[in-house]
């Protein structure tokens, strides 16, 4: 059985740091481009940033551009989200996501396995 499971999310002030992991487990994602995404109360569910299946390539939503940084280590068949700089509205629940071993993918129907989520609260 696939599962994706997400960690380390918590309470942070504005300008703090934090980062979140997702581990993989029931097959390597070794092959898979893996995302996170992020949902706000009363918001919809929105990509945060992606990473290809090496590892070499990265993109990012423009509201977290040069503050957040995904990366991956595959031995661990774990992905994690660096979180810089943090500003109240980037309070939600964080997403970890695998999709087929296809392109790095920015939207969530191109994504096939889904994590519970870890909540993420920045104060201001």
């Amino acid at each position: 059985q696939v599962q994706l499971v997400e960690s380390g999310g918590g309470l942070v002030q504005a300008g703090g740091s934090l980062s979140v992991s997702c581990v993989a487990s029931g097959r390597t994602f070794s092959n898979n481009p893996m995302g996170w995404f992020r949902q706000a109360p009363e918001k919809e569910r929105e990509f945060v940033a992606a990473i290809n299946h090496s590892g070499a390539i990265t993109t990012y939503a423009d509201s977290v551009k040069g503050r957040f940084t995904i990366s991956r280590d595959i031995a661990k068949n774990t992905v994690y989200l660096q979180m810089n700089s943090l500003k109240p509205e980037d309070t939600a629940v964080y997403y970890c996501a695998a999709r087929r071993p296809l392109a790095i993918a920015i939207t969530l129907a191109e994504y096939d396995y889904w994590g519970q989520g870890t909540q993420v609260t920045v104060s201001s």
